[in-house]
């Protein structure tokens, strides 16, 4: 689920929009990752509003340099694929569903071509 919205708003008040949309399209979903910008008030309000669990992924003070987390790299690795894309590594798109419409094609680019590297050779007639 993607929500671009304005620079001005905090990332936890974000997700709040996006989880609002979640909500009623993944009815099954039990447990969100995210990082330490997302502690807070947002785990309760998850809790309370959606009956989900908000994993915060944080790093240990006691650990120097770069370190892989568990399930964060997921986030990083994907925006970076997304990255690759040239509409998507400026921000080029004057309307905020603009540049969502551009992300949602470039994950189905992603997929797609990750499910024909998988599929078996279909025979000819």
């Amino acid at each position: 689920m993607v929500v671009v919205h304005a620079a001005d708003i905090q990332d936890r008040d974000g997700a709040k929009l996006v989880l609002d949309v979640v909500r009623s399209k993944l009815p099954r979903l039990r447990l969100i990752w995210a990082d330490g910008g997302y502690a807070g008030q947002l785990i309760d309000w998850v809790r309370d509003g959606c009956h989900w669990v908000l994993d915060i992924i944080k790093r240990s003070d006691s650990q120097r340099g770069f370190v892989v987390l568990p399930r964060r790299w997921v986030v990083e690795r994907t925006f970076a694929w997304l990255g690759r894309y040239r509409r998507l590594s400026k921000d080029y798109e004057e309307l905020p569903r603009t540049s969502e419409a551009m992300i949602y094609g470039a994950m189905i680019h992603l997929m797609i071509r990750r499910l024909a590297r998988k599929s078996p050779a279909i025979a000819g007639p």
